[in-house]
């Protein structure tokens, strides 16, 4: 059997150091080594064809099969795109507060962007959108196969299209939240089951 793989896509203007990439790092490096799956966490390029290029180099290069993504916000809509073009290997996709439209949802922040982790500047233009419409999945083909987490306090997003958009998934709704998806740290487990990694029900 194929012990599973994680890839975590972070967001917009986010990396690697966000506070849920580094929460899900730690959790899977505190898994007993026998049940401990790879995990990738990819600092992703701000164009989305290049970032699509890199995550799709690295999932020819560790072998699709036993892979699930993680994405939140703008990874979500990454997680989907990549889900849809490797189905044939059963990739799964875990999508957190996901944005279904980058084009419309990033338009009214064209000009001068700068990432929050590593202080990087690039301008955000017509062609990352147009990238970002060329990435867009009109219908889920196997919804089975993703898990969607979301908050209905997203405050950046419509927490509803998500849900029309991921009907007949696994969809955990909340009340309340944030976009930053409040106590995700105690979520990690079920993204973890969904996953395929063999992690202990904690006792209520």
């Amino acid at each position: 059997m194929t012990r599973p793989k994680l890839i975590y896509l972070h967001g917009f203007n986010s990396s690697p150091q966000s506070e849920k990439a580094q929460q899900l790092m730690a959790r899977v490096a505190a898994l007993p080594a026998a049940i401990r799956p790879a995990l990738h966490v990819p600092e992703l390029p701000h164009r989305p064809a290049r970032a699509m290029e890199l995550v799709t180099r690295l999932i020819d290069d560790i072998d699709a099969a036993g892979l699930t993504l993680i994405g939140s916000s703008l990874g979500g809509y990454y997680a989907n795109w990549l889900a849809e073009r490797y189905v044939a290997a059963g990739v799964r996709a875990v999508v957190i507060n996901p944005t279904t439209g980058p084009a419309e949802d990033l338009r009214p922040y064209f000009g001068t962007q700068t990432n929050l982790y590593t202080g990087a500047t690039y301008e955000l233009t017509e062609q990352h959108l147009a990238e970002f419409l060329a990435l867009k999945v009109g219908r889920l083909t196997h919804p089975e196969r993703y898990y969607l987490l979301a908050q209905t306090g997203d405050e950046l997003l419509d927490y509803r299209l998500a849900v029309v958009h991921y009907a007949g998934a696994y969809q955990f709704l909340q009340g309340g939240g944030d976009h930053g998806f409040q106590d995700f740290e105690r979520h990690i487990d079920s993204i973890l089951r969904f996953a395929g990694v063999a992690v202990e029900v904690s006792p209520r």
